[in-house]
């Protein structure tokens, strides 16, 4: 391992500082990523509440005291919050998705509303629950103001659930269709009436061929509900022949990428159409507000082709808008880094969300895992199409809205800790994702102590003052406060905790762009020791954790050229600020239960 890392230090390109003027100038990995859902993270104006729709929830979508609807946070809020968030040493900015969502669906007695941005019905415009198109130029040109940047959370592989299936009766689920058992040549069926005469098969991506797709009524008989016959925008997506209608996905095999997402309108993003009516849709949003990365939402249930084609075609429009480095990133919500890697590789996806890196954290810091969980993480590096290099620019993170809150899986594994054990454990699982290989991406709230109760709703708590019980009654952690007050409190010791690890990070060329090599790992917790080069200088930085409740005293591996070291974070062996290396190629090293230390060379003797 340590000679393919060390052997890849001469394919490194120098590239500009992270001091250039131009925030345009920096690369991915120079980052430090803050996401956050805009209607959970501060309400400005409280007049766009509901969205200027009139009634009660189940119309407006607006219930600020239940985890499903919309609570009133809007993008004045994420302008107003952008000091705080500056402070907290994030450079990047990325919003769940602010298009116009159906404000509610699902079956009755089962309605939720759209305040997550998944569920878009005009991909052309703001959600008006969110603000208008000119907040968000206006929160996007005062991040660029501040140096910052803006990172669009964007879908393509769904819409909102407008086309119901007459089999299956009003809005109620279907079963997978397959292509074996429904052939798009085949209505009813391979015994059926003979439909689209000549189609080849959505394998054929041609113009040619899917002009001969001419029925949708293959597996399902789809239509749409004269009160929604034009829900969407643009007028195409309101046709069904561009969405695969073949039933839910179960999520596995061909229904990967061909069924219904929970029941989700599933786009044919097969058909040149439908690629070609993406690249114009988002190319829009690049060309009007000079956003600076896409983030995107189910990115695996997408096929390949689609992406070949889509990810150049941004990557062109962005520089041709002054873009030199617009960030494109995939979710693949698979926590192995061999898949995630087949998504560089095979659909060509410039990066991918780093699940692989978060189980790891999950299972040594909040887990009873070995540190070398990390060792084999970061051997699989050079999976990725273009290496080294690639696995540099993945977002790492350690919490998310989904999957839940980093604190609530360390409250499952150690039901018996102390409040101030959990808070030491996600201090250290974001030492980890601000030192190690990769872009850090910090979810809105854990920087407050947030924990959640769960997955999906249950970890998309207020940051303004909450109105719904079930955050209500929960336990910050670093604070007696709860959720009923608006939580931005910048003396928040895990505030202050990744404020200082960004701001030695954005410092620190070694960590936003170095080398790194693991010097030490084990099978139970414990140490985890890794060093990273300086890009130019190819000085050592030494970044060691403790992931046990015991204290370590070791001898770590360092380059013999490492003769001494300066103690950028913790105390680095000795009670002073600078430490000597025991021996060329050997350091002394101590650690509290759960602290970590980075500890920069000086320059060889």
């Amino acid at each position: 391992m340590k000679r393919l890392l060390v052997a890849s230090l001469a394919t490194i390109a120098v590239a500009a500082p992270i001091a250039a003027a131009d925030y345009r100038a920096r690369l991915p990995e120079d980052e430090t990523i803050y996401f956050l859902l805009p209607d959970r993270f501060d309400n400005a104006d409280p007049s766009n509440d509901r969205g200027g729709l009139k009634g009660e929830r189940l119309h407006t979508g607006f219930d600020p005291t239940d985890k499903g609807f919309y609570h009133g946070g809007d993008l004045k809020g994420v302008t107003a919050k952008l000091d705080y968030i500056e402070k907290l040493g994030a450079t990047a900015v990325w919003v769940a998705p602010v298009f116009v969502n159906k404000p509610v669906q699902g079956p009755p007695g089962h309605e939720s509303a759209g305040y997550h941005g998944y569920w878009i019905t005009d991909f052309t415009h703001v959600d008006p629950h969110l603000g208008s198109d000119a907040d968000f130029k206006a929160l996007v040109d005062a991040a660029h103001a501040r140096g910052m940047k803006v990172y669009m959370d964007i879908v393509v592989n769904h819409t909102a659930d407008v086309i119901r299936y007459r089999e299956c009766g009003d809005g109620a689920p279907c079963p997978y269709r397959s292509r074996a058992d429904y052939p798009y040549t085949r209505k009813g069926g391979t015994a059926g009436i003979p439909i689209n005469a000549g189609f080849a098969g959505d394998a054929v991506q041609t113009a040619t061929n899917f002009a001969k797709l001419t029925r949708p009524d293959y597996a399902y008989t789809p239509y749409v509900p004269a009160a929604e016959d034009h829900a969407k925008t643009p007028a195409w997506l309101n046709d069904p022949i561009y969405y695969h209608n073949r039933g839910n996905s179960t999520f596995a095999g061909e229904n990967s990428t061909t069924g219904d997402f929970f029941g989700l309108d599933d786009v044919m993003t097969e058909n040149p159409r439908v690629v070609a009516g993406f690249i114009d849709i988002y190319g829009a949003w690049i060309d009007r507000f000079h956003v600076d990365g896409f983030r995107i939402d189910t990115a695996r249930h997408v096929n390949p082709e689609f992406w070949q084609a889509f990810v150049p075609a941004m990557l062109k429009r962005a520089k041709a808008a002054g873009i030199p480095h617009f960030h494109i990133f995939g979710e693949v919500a698979v926590p192995d880094a061999a898949v995630l890697a087949e998504h560089t590789r095979v659909d060509r996806l410039p990066s991918v969300l780093d699940f692989a890196f978060r189980k790891a954290a999950l299972d040594s810091v909040a887990g009873k895992a070995g540190t070398d969980v990390f060792a084999s993480l970061f051997a699989a590096d050079p999976l990725y199409e273009g290496g080294f290099a690639t696995a540099d620019a993945l977002p790492t993170f350690v919490s998310n809205h989904d999957a839940g809150r980093f604190a609530w899986y360390v409250k499952q594994a150690f039901p018996q800790a102390s409040d101030e054990e959990v808070m030491r454990r996600v201090i250290l699982a974001h030492a980890m994702i601000l030192t190690l290989r990769g872009v850090p991406t910090v979810y809105a709230g854990d920087e407050q102590g947030f924990v959640g109760k769960g997955e999906d709703q249950d970890a998309r708590e207020d940051q303004f003052a909450s109105r719904t019980p079930t955050y209500l009654d929960q336990r910050l952690l670093g604070t007696p406060a709860t959720h009923a007050t608006a939580r931005f409190d910048e003396s928040h010791p895990i505030y202050r905790a990744i404020a200082d690890l960004a701001r030695i990070r954005t410092a620190t060329p070694a960590l936003r762009r170095g080398t790194q090599i693991v010097r030490a790992s084990g099978e139970t917790s414990g140490l985890l020791a890794v060093s990273r080069f300086d890009p130019v200088t190819r000085r050592e930085v030494l970044i060691a954790f403790n992931t046990s409740n015991v204290a370590i005293a070791a001898n770590v591996q360092v380059e013999t050229a490492s003769r001494t070291f300066a103690s950028l974070h913790g105390t680095c062996a000795t009670a002073t600020a600078t430490a000597t290396a025991t021996a060329p190629g050997s350091v002394r090293i101590t650690l509290a239960p759960l602290d970590y230390m980075i500890c920069a060379a000086g320059a060889p003797e």
